[in-house]
């Protein structure tokens, strides 16, 4: 795979898409006289794409992830983060994993009028909806498209509870939203916090917020009642993982009542655009990684088997465990449940419902 190198994305690969038969690499122009690696260090726009889909609620089936419904008004993620596991869904669109995950966004522009046709349908029962279950639902462009908060006003209206995750400090924009619904007890919002280190971040997340925003973010947040956590994530051993104690401890100082952790997942050509990553940043501690990675994945880099697949195994995952137990036991994080409630829930197009 050509190696090509784009100012402010994550990886400058595009791996073959393993559903289509046909593949085709930008190659050099061999007409072209000047050095081929200087001429194409360059910027590479971000095309937007409308997608038709005719439905915003995804239904999880998997026993690992807590929430049943994630909305995702995004497909594609300018974020760029270069470890995201949702990279290989880019290929069902006939897409790469690799710089065309980051470049070429498709746009649920009615996402807000189907999420309203959702709840006015009979059969739907008022359950809590993850904002989003795969890419950041608060990515470059929803300041200008404001997908997402229109989705927000859609579930105020209707008092479905909501939970947002996100490396964007964009939440803040829809603080007035956010805040109504946590008078109702219907919303929380967490932000993941890979690293500290901002020159860290910049290679591995390029165009999401810097980690000192994001810790800015929960608290202004929590200064406004909004239940607000972080998520350590994705933990990588030899990389990160020892930072797990700090950024608990900077997020508790913040505000945040809650905390979680995930470790790194690397599900198909994932794979590739990490070790690539790797080689480019960080040579001399490359096997290092990936040994500590594979001892967690029963010798395998990536492990697809639910009930396996967020969790991990072995002694290096155990160290983990202990140490962000340690860690929240120490900086006061969830020491009590958040309550989320559904029994506000009401329909439009009849009389007001309450549940349980």
């Amino acid at each position: 795979m050509n190696k090509i190198k784009y100012p402010g994305r994550g990886t400058g690969l595009n791996p073959p898409n393993r559903f289509e038969k046909l593949h085709i690499e930008e190659t050099e122009d061999i007409t072209d006289e000047t050095d081929y690696w200087d001429e194409q260090e360059r910027k590479l726009e971000t095309i937007f794409y409308k997608d038709y889909s005719k439905s915003v609620i995804a239904k999880n089936n998997s026993p690992d992830i807590y929430f049943d419904y994630s909305f995702n008004p995004y497909r594609g993620c300018e974020h760029g983060c270069v470890y995201c596991y949702a990279r290989p869904t880019h290929e069902f669109l006939g897409f790469s994993s690799g710089i065309d995950f980051e470049s070429k966004i498709m746009v649920k522009e009615d996402a807000a009028k189907l999420l309203k046709q959702t709840f006015e349908k009979k059969n739907y029962k008022p359950k809590l909806i993850m904002f989003s279950g795969d890419t950041d639902c608060y990515q470059p462009v929803e300041r200008k498209l404001g997908i997402t908060r229109s989705a927000l006003e859609v579930c105020l209206e209707y008092y479905n509870p909501v939970s947002v995750i996100t490396k964007s400090s964009l939440v803040l924009r829809d603080i007035d939203i956010l805040r109504q619904m946590a008078e109702l007890k219907i919303v929380t919002v967490t932000l993941s916090v890979t690293t500290l280190n901002k020159e860290l971040a910049s290679k591995m997340e390029p165009r999401a917020s810097t980690p000192e925003r994001r810790l800015m973010t929960i608290e202004k947040l929590s200064e406004n009642g909004i239940p607000t956590g972080v998520n350590a994530a994705p933990i990588i051993p030899g990389l990160n993982d020892e930072e797990i104690p700090e950024i608990l401890k900077q997020a508790s100082e913040c505000g945040a009542v809650f905390a979680g952790f995930t470790l790194l997942r690397l599900p198909h050509s994932l794979k590739d655009l990490f070790i690539d990553w790797l080689e480019r940043e960080f040579p001399d501690r490359k096997e290092k990684i990936l040994n500590k990675i594979m001892e967690m994945r029963g010798g395998k880099l990536n492990e697809p088997e639910f009930g396996k697949r967020f969790s991990g195994e072995g002694k290096q995952v155990e160290t983990i465990r202990k140490l962000f137990k340690l860690s929240c036991r120490k900086y006061g994080l969830n020491n009590k449940e958040i309550e989320i409630t559904t029994r506000h829930f009401r329909r439009k197009s009849g009389p007001q419902l309450e549940l349980f």
